[in-house]
């Protein structure tokens, strides 16, 4: 059946732009949902009561409303793992069990903080962060976006193992007056217990007695922390249900309520809650969640996208693209079903994307003219919040509404080097306001939509073994660069690099 359904997306005969509102008076309310301070606008894609009626029963033939119960209830949604994925239960859905033991570690995520703020650690003015993929990209995120106008203390990140990224890391803190925060689920990733090395030694060389006194471990396994020399006071735990590009709703985000305050980020879990609420209980075909992943799987499937991108048009979201990178391609990036057996047909396009108006100057020159077809998100927030004019920042949102108009209507002309084919696709999501509320609405949005196109595919999309074969392979070439199973360019870079 679900073969048949996809043929019927197959067959489907796709309007263009023009044709779909001349002939819909009606299409941008229904094609345009208001929720949790987030307006999302998909008229100018495709999709139209045809095709999405067709992929509503895609979604019933996949069992999607079993899937999606199964995962707010807490049971085993990862298979080649084993586990469940908790990350909903940080905001309070889930197992009762999951749920609580997420409401109690918060809690003592809390009392640490309030240590901290009262003295504990002493005078406090920064903290470097250290971690790698999910255990940096959430809380850089937060707190480039929400702790502009008035972070609690200068909160660094470090996860590249280049020693120019530590560099620049620590060159404005004062170690005497700066805290570690090391984030990692297993608390052995090579990059991250690297670089911990690293902050030790500049603690210690900065005058630091204690150094091990100034690090506060979050993981899934304290004994690893324990272990590597952090009191067990120090060690904030979550669950191992948790994933790391969905881990920065549980202490993960340490740092981040650190510099926004501890309302700040209760606030973003409630809008994150919001979005599980509306993901959980709306009909498909006002499921915004859903309804994207179904325009995702459009693109892909029927126009052969390869490509999606995403641009802020608003340089607090500008970190918003790089986490969207490692959500969308490390949860779907894959090639098999959940049985084993190929997918047969593409699964997740690649992500990319910038911030406007820069991106307008640098790669719309290919989306408005190019022989590649790439859907395009833009993203805007209403409610301005710099020192300049209103002038300034109503530029601003009329250049990114301009860019969706012009990527549908385009332009004839004589001149082939100055016509524009139009017909392009965009989709707006437009914020009232960027608080912690709100961007938790729009990263759970995220969330779901990714998790919708995995169900849609048949996929898992809460493992990433992927990652894993170039870092085994760095291992192995550490232990023994001269292996003979390695191939003769590996070895002769090896060589060549003098390692």
């Amino acid at each position: 059946m679900a073969g048949q359904d996809w043929n019927a997306i197959d067959a489907y005969e796709v309007q263009s732009l023009e044709a779909l509102f001349e002939r819909d008076e009606g299409r941008l309310s229904a094609f345009s949902l208001e929720l949790g301070g987030l307006y999302f606008d998909w008229s100018k894609t495709h999709l139209d009561a045809g095709l999405l009626e067709r992929f509503v029963a895609i979604a019933e033939s996949k069992d999607f409303a079993a899937a999606r119960d199964s995962l707010f209830a807490g049971e085993i949604v990862n298979a080649t793992e084993g586990r469940p994925a908790e990350h909903v239960a940080e905001r309070g859905t889930g197992a009762p069990d999951a749920v609580e033991l997420a409401s109690g570690r918060r809690g003592r995520m809390r009392a640490l903080l309030d240590a901290i703020e009262a003295g504990a650690f002493g005078d406090i003015t920064g903290v470097l962060h250290i971690g790698i993929g999910g255990s940096v990209l959430g809380p850089a995120l937060l707190v480039d976006a929400l702790g502009r106008n008035g972070s609690r203390a200068e909160v660094r990140f470090l996860s590249n193992i280049d020693g120019a990224a530590f560099d620049d890391a620590v060159s404005t803190l004062d170690p005497e007056t700066t805290l570690i925060v090391a984030a990692s689920k297993t608390f052995t990733t090579a990059e991250t217990m690297s670089n911990l090395n690293a902050a030790i030694g500049w603690l210690r060389e900065g005058g630091v007695d204690d150094p091990f006194g100034r690090v506060i471990a979050v993981t899934a396994h304290p004994e690893a922390a324990v272990e590597a020399g952090v009191d067990e006071t120090r060690i904030l735990q979550f669950s191992e249900g948790v994933g790391g590009r969905y881990s920065l709703w549980s202490a993960v985000g340490f740092s981040a309520a650190l510099a926004l305050g501890w309302s700040s980020f209760e606030e973003l879990l409630e809008g994150a809650a919001e979005m599980d609420r509306h993901f959980r209980y709306a009909e498909p075909a006002s499921n915004a969640p859903l309804v994207s992943a179904f325009i995702d799987r459009l693109y892909v499937r029927k126009f052969e996208c390869q490509t999606r991108a995403a641009f802020a048009y608003d340089e607090r979201l500008r970190l918003l693209p790089s986490y969207l990178q490692q959500l969308e391609m490390e949860s779907n990036g894959k090639s098999v079903r959940l049985d084993g057996s190929p997918i047969g047909q593409p699964s997740a396009p690649v992500t990319w994307g910038g911030t406007g108006t820069d991106a307008q100057h640098a790669v719309f020159q290919l989306l408005h003219q190019g022989t590649v077809l790439v859907p395009v998100e833009f993203l805007a927030v209403t409610e301005a919040e710099d020192s300049l004019p209103p002038d300034h920042h109503r530029q601003l949102l009329l250049n990114a509404f301009a860019q969706g108009a012009a990527l549908m209507r385009g332009k004839k002309s004589d001149d082939p080097h100055r016509s524009y084919p139009g017909n392009r696709p965009s989709t707006t999501i437009l914020l009232d306001r960027l608080d912690a509320r709100t961007l938790g609405a729009l990263i759970a949005f995220y969330e779901h939509r990714t998790f919708a196109n995995a169900i849609l595919l048949d996929i898992n999309p809460f493992d990433q073994f992927g990652v894993e074969l170039g870092k085994e392979i760095a291992r192995k070439l550490d232990e023994s660069a001269d292996d003979e199973s390695f191939d003769p360019s590996t070895k002769t870079l090896i060589e060549r690099a003098g390692l």
